[in-house]
């Protein structure tokens, strides 16, 4: 899931209490701070064991770097070759049956200490087959490790192989038209006729049975939790217990500071419309010394918040009494809702030309559609992409989770460089734009990604520190910036070096490094500078024999070789 910056020790420590307050049968808190022999290294005490145990229950979540009993941050210190990206792999090869669906890692590293922690997702067994660590099945009871019982064994062989009942088609016993919202149905009738435009005469004289069979909120002219969620009456809610349906909106400032919030309940299609009105979509400026862009737009494309808001009804897990969030903060808004991701990443959703083949809620989908509140089904998520990169905005950022899924839309442009390279560069493909709005972000890239961004000239430099190539720089007019990350010829170093030493007959190495500490290129971490400054000096002196060291090896004393 790549990593997640931005915490103290204490804001990490408090976060963890609040997601995974407890250890039980779906959490686990481990130290594990060698992950070599963490991993599989033996039954009943590595990674593996655990993840039998959590995935042959109903999934869950493995925190690893903190104190078993306080959740205190002690980090991991020997990572060795795992990453975020490549755990899941070596967990899927050592535990069979486990399901790569919802498996990912979530990483935290505190700005503080430097400490990192990993949150392993652990996704639920696959239908009919437990998952297995050393030859063995796993599982919890509370928060013990235990080997699986046989009668839990009986319960996962007996499991359906594929989830086929569609809860928002159920029928709701006891409700009737009277449950209904009589200005919910009108705006739906209105919508509905927007989207068959050629049905207009033929709606105004259905009524409001006729119009629900139509357009496929009812079942044979029975009341679905469809036809509840989006048309419902508030005080029916109590109809689709143990359902939550409800959208909270949360404002907060830069600081992420609550500033107010506000709950919108049933009808979801008029609380959706609620919703929408709290956003504060002002004007953005372009920047004004630039005739690339226009002058100034909406903040947000309002059809792309409807389409994050409605794909949050349309694909929430009802079932689990969870709420929709949409959070407002003065630069972003962040859209959740829960469930899993069921095409398990955005990118098989954008690159594929057929909608997917599953979906939670279909009856609710397929209300939705022909009521106009979501597209047809599966184009939403890469409708809202090329708006976004029509507009020159960052892409949204998806975070997926077992049980969650959360989008980021961006209401600013985040990086000028980028917002260039868009407006000048219109036959990119939307591929290309995605790849390469991941290195402008610093977010994890494949090798495979960087390698084609590379090969088209879009990017320079060695991962992790990978920037905007030359040519790109030179078409936007941003050499400076380019320059900056590009590192010069080493006969500028050495110049620099010899001039300073014969200006002031000598330098230490604090000197040398103060000399050159910022001429070196920005996307260099602290340590490779420290390492290019050795290198400097050691081939100046040891190589080129140009300066000697009249001091000790722990104090340094430079001065030109024959003076």
């Amino acid at each position: 899931m790549g990593e997640e910056n931005g915490m103290t020790a204490i804001e990490l420590q408090n976060h963890l209490k609040a997601h995974y307050p407890k250890e039980n049968e779906a959490c686990e808190w481990k130290e594990f701070k060698n992950l070599k022999h963490s991993i599989s290294g033996g039954k009943g005490e590595d990674l593996a064991t655990y993840v039998s145990a959590i995935a042959n229950m109903n999934g869950g979540h493995i925190v690893i770097g903190v104190k078993d009993s306080t959740l205190d941050i002690v980090g991991i210190e020997k990572f060795h070759d795992y990453t975020p990206e490549t755990l899941p792999h070596r967990l899927l090869g050592v535990c069979p049956n486990l399901s790569s669906e919802g498996l990912s890692v979530e990483a935290h590293t505190t700005t503080d200490t430097g400490r990192t922690v990993w949150i392993v997702h652990v996704p639920k067994h696959l239908p009919r087959k437990p998952v297995y660590a050393h030859n063995k099945a796993w599982q919890r009871s509370g928060d013990s490790l235990i080997e699986l019982r046989p009668e839990r064994e009986t319960s996962i062989l007996a499991e359906a192989l594929g989830k086929t009942d569609d809860w928002s088609a159920h029928i709701c016993a006891g409700a009737t038209l009277e449950n209904l919202d009589p200005e919910a149905v009108r705006l739906a009738r209105t919508e509905y006729i927007t989207k068959h435009p050629n049905l207009s005469k033929e709606v105004t004289q259905w009524d409001d049975r006729t119009f629900l069979n139509k357009a496929k909120l009812t079942l044979d002219s029975k009341i679905t939790n469809s036809t509840l969620l989006l048309l419902g009456k508030t005080e029916s809610v109590h109809l689709l217990s143990p359902a939550v349906p409800r959208i909270t909106w949360v404002l907060k400032d830069r600081d992420g500071i609550e500033q107010g919030y506000e709950h919108f309940e049933l009808p979801l299609l008029i609380s959706a419309q609620k919703v929408h009105a709290k956003i504060r979509n002002y004007k953005y400026r372009y920047m004004a010394d630039s005739k690339l862009f226009p002058d100034e737009i909406d903040k947000y494309d309002p059809w792309i918040i409807y389409e994050a808001l409605h794909n949050c009804i349309a694909h929430q897990d009802y079932e689990m009494g969870g709420r929709i969030n949409v959070v407002e903060f003065p630069d972003r808004l962040v859209f959740s809702n829960v469930g899993s991701f069921i095409p398990e990443n955005v990118e098989n959703v954008i690159e594929r030309d057929a909608p997917p083949e599953l979906y939670r809620n279909p009856f609710l989908c397929q209300a939705m559609v022909e009521i106009n509140m979501i597209d047809t089904i599966g184009s939403g998520i890469k409708r809202i992409y090329s708006k976004l990169r029509q507009r020159f905005f960052p892409m949204p950022n998806y975070k997926i989770e077992p049980n969650r899924v959360e989008v980021t839309i961006f209401g600013q442009i985040l990086d000028v460089r980028y917002a260039k390279l868009l407006a000048m560069n219109p036959e990119l493909s939307l591929h290309d734009v995605i790849a390469l709005d991941r290195v402008v972000k610093h977010l994890p890239s494949t090798d495979e990604a960087l390698k084609y961004l590379r090969d088209k000239g879009l990017i320079e430099g060695r991962k992790p520190n990978v920037y905007v190539s030359a040519s790109v720089a030179k078409a936007t007019g941003e050499k400076a910036e380019y320059t900056k990350n590009r590192a010069f010829d080493k006969k500028y170093y050495f110049d620099l070096i010899e001039q300073a030493i014969q200006h002031h007959g000598s330098m230490t190495r604090k000197e040398l490094d103060e000399l050159l500490w910022k001429k070196l290129p920005d996307n260099l971490s602290d340590n490779q500078r420290k390492t290019k400054i050795n290198n400097l000096i050691n081939e100046l002196s040891n190589k080129l024999k140009k300066i000697c060291n009249k001091g000790s090896n722990t104090k340094p004393k430079w001065v030109l070789c024959g003076i």
